[in-house]
């Protein structure tokens, strides 16, 4: 417990410290360091506020106590130990509070983020489990409260896209939909099938925290941009004006494409955030493949290759296969309903981090 109060001792320390420093006139004039220490500050204040009940708690069993140990009093003794029973009860619950609280937070969790759905083996069937799943993500984006922008699609062969990307906007966005990224693999008869046979197709999502310029910064020397007619549904439009942006970073020969929005300078916008996000992604998953070396979880692999679930259809299931957890509510879960299989990846990952804290 000692170790808990010095943790925390320490962070209420820090907690004074920025806020003080968040008035000073010098620190406001310099925005990036301004804009880091209200994130700090935010970061902190949750845990402090819990620190002050965690030791007021104490401060007051060490009282009741000592009224325990010198009061003959028989009534007053009944207060001081229904008030330690109290108290006593209440600690455990704090304790694992503060627990939750000091494991540490992804710093990209808070952000925004850029989803890509992209059909992989399956053909027209892959295609149109992208769509499926883009329907499914846009309902819970519904029920979270949040927004989204489609920044480019291209259409399947008959059904479907081949790919969809957007971008996400709200509240603690990130932290909830990296899990999602990797291969989504569907089982079920496709629509084309005579037979009735079971077929297998996969298509990959890949979920970016959307990086703004203090997080990485984008030299546009080193990009080539291109224009192009937009295709795809959208009317006479999309033929008559050249609106659509492709940009290629030459040192890593990444290409990033935008073409859903109505304006040139829109797509061009658009298009510098994705291809930002992806170069920041590169570079994130070099600091967690260092990260990974000391300590493997489970959870969040970063290996966008890998299978982490099947959607079954003749079994109306869903299974994660980074926590083999399996859902039996396929029809309400592909309606934007997956919050419970999220919340359980979150406490996955948020249990191994916990373990990695006390080895």
């Amino acid at each position: 417990m000692q170790d808990l109060l010095k943790k925390l001792e320490a962070i209420n320390y820090r907690f004074i410290e920025v806020s003080t420093l968040i008035v000073d006139p010098d620190i406001i004039s310099d925005m990036d360091r301004y804009v880091k220490l209200n994130k700090e500050y935010r970061d902190l204040e949750e845990i402090v506020g819990v620190y002050k009940k965690y030791k007021n708690i104490l401060d007051n069993l060490v009282g009741a106590r000592e009224i325990l140990a010198v009061e003959e009093d028989p009534e007053m003794r009944e207060m001081a130990k229904a008030e330690i029973d109290d108290l006593e009860k209440q600690k455990p619950e704090l304790e694992e509070q503060i627990k939750y609280l000091l494991i540490p937070k992804d710093p990209e969790d808070d952000k925004n983020a850029i989803m890509e759905l992209r059909a992989g083996t399956g053909g027209d069937e892959a295609c149109i489990f992208v769509e499926d799943c883009f329907r499914m993500y846009t309902l819970f984006f519904k029920n979270m409260g949040w927004s989204y922008e489609i920044l480019n699609s291209q259409e399947g062969g008959t059904k479907g896209y081949k790919e969809v990307s957007m971008e996400v906007t709200g509240a603690g966005i990130y932290g909830m939909l990296k899990f999602e990224s990797g291969v989504h693999r569907v089982q079920r008869v496709p629509e084309t099938e005579s037979q009735g046979r079971v077929h297998t197709s996969a298509i990959t999502v890949a979920v970016l925290p959307e990086a703004e310029e203090v997080d990485f910064e984008l030299d546009m020397n080193d990009v080539r941009k291109d224009t192009f007619r937009a295709s795809g549904a959208g009317g006479q439009h999309i033929n008559k004006t050249e609106s659509a942006i492709r940009l290629t970073h030459l040192p890593s020969g990444l290409v990033v494409e935008c073409q859903d929005g109505r304006s040139q300078h829109k797509n061009l916008e658009k298009a510098i955030s994705v291809l930002r996000s992806r170069l920041y992604q590169i570079e994130l998953d070099r600091v967690h493949e260092e990260r990974a070396a000391q300590r493997k979880t489970l959870v969040s692999t970063g290996d966008r290759s890998a299978k982490i679930r099947t959607y079954n259809y003749p079994q109306g299931r869903i299974t994660d296969h980074r926590i083999n957890k399996t859902m039996y509510n396929l029809s309400s879960f592909m309606n934007g309903d997956i919050q419970e299989m999220i919340d359980s990846l979150k406490m996955a990952e948020n249990a191994e981090k916990m373990k990695g804290e006390t080895a």
